[in-house]
C-alpha cells in the first residue's frame, strides 16, 4: 500500500506553487490583462484566483474544522475569497500573495495529522459524493492549481513566451541527445 501524508501534501503543493510563482514572475505586468477569449479569465484574474483558493480550504479544515458544509457555508467562503482576489491590484501584490498564501497553506499541510486527513466532511443533496475525506479535499487544492497553471502556460504561448518548464525539458532533451 502506498502511504501519502501531510508532509507529502505539503512538499508537492510547494513544488506546484513554486512553478506557478515562476509563471507569475515570467509574464510581464503589461500582459496581465490578456485573456484568451471573451468570458475567460485574464492572466491576472487567474493568478488572483490561484492565490486565494487555498484560503477557504484552510479556513474550512483548520480554523472552522467543519465536518459538514452547506451551500451557505460555501457561499460565505467564496465571498471571502472574492474579496481577497479583488484586493490584489498589481503584479507585485499577486506574486506576494502567491508566496505568502502558499507558504501559509503548505505549513498547515506539513503539520496535519493522518487522523485529521482521514476525517470526512459531508455535503447536502444533490452533491455527490455526499462526503469526502479531508485528504481528498486538501489534495484538490493542488489539482485545482495545476488545472489553472496549465491555462496560464497556454496563455504564455499566446503572448509569445515559452513556459519555463517547457524550456527546462527541451534543454534536458537537447543535452541527452548531445550525449548519444
Amino acid at each position: 500500500m502506498t502511504y501519502y501524508n501531510g508532509k507529502d501534501l505539503a512538499r508537492n503543493f510547494r513544488t506546484v506553487r513554486k512553478n506557478t510563482i515562476q509563471i507569475a514572475q515570467d509574464i510581464p505586468e503589461d500582459k496581465y490583462g490578456f485573456r484568451a477569449s471573451p468570458g475567460s479569465r485574464t492572466v491576472a484574474e487567474t493568478l488572483r484566483h490561484i492565490a486565494a483558493q487555498s484560503g477557504w480550504q484552510h479556513q474550512l479544515h483548520h480554523v472552522d474544522k467543519k465536518s459538514a458544509m452547506g451551500f451557505a457555508d460555501f457561499g460565505a467562503y467564496m465571498q471571502k475569497m472574492g474579496a481577497f482576489e479583488a484586493s490584489l491590484s498589481s503584479k507585485a501584490d499577486i506574486v506576494k500573495a502567491l508566496e505568502s498564501e502558499g507558504n501559509h497553506f503548505a505549513a498547515y499541510l506539513d503539520g496535519i495529522s493522518d487522523q485529521t486527513l482521514a476525517e470526512t466532511v459531508s455535503f447536502p443533496p444533490p452533491i455527490e459524493p455526499s462526503q469526502k475525506t479531508r485528504f481528498e479535499m486538501l489534495l484538490s487544492v493542488k489539482e485545482h492549481e495545476m488545472h489553472h497553471r496549465a491555462q496560464l502556460m497556454v496563455l504564455q504561448r499566446m503572448i509569445g513566451q515559452v513556459p519555463h518548464l517547457t524550456k527546462a525539458r527541451e534543454q534536458m532533451q537537447a543535452a541527452a541527445a548531445g550525449q548519444k
